[in-house]
């Protein structure tokens, strides 16, 4: 559970490249982590949770683009064209 907290993205990295060495031989994993970096380079399918409840899940690719993820984990989109706060 959350096996890169506490690190820095140098050691988080270096923890990414030896997991991902497991994985490549074989080993299925199951990996908890708020480092969507980590994340994202290690597994090869997802599942996402938001409050408990699963919003998304597939490949990385597919997490990274889903919509409900983008928005969870970075906030609403916004128009780049509307000012702030105009809706």
């Amino acid at each position: 559970d959350e096996p890169a907290a506490g690190l820095d993205s140098t050691e988080s990295l270096q923890l990414g490249e030896r997991l991902r060495a497991v994985v490549d031989h074989g080993v299925t994993m199951l990996l908890v982590d708020h480092d969507m970096g980590l994340v994202l380079s290690v597994c090869e399918e997802l599942v996402v949770l938001d409050f408990g409840r699963r919003i998304a899940g597939g490949n990385p690719q597919q997490v990274r683009e889903d919509p409900r993820v983008i928005e969870a984990y970075l906030g609403q989109r916004h128009d780049a064209a509307t000012p702030e706060g105009a809706r």
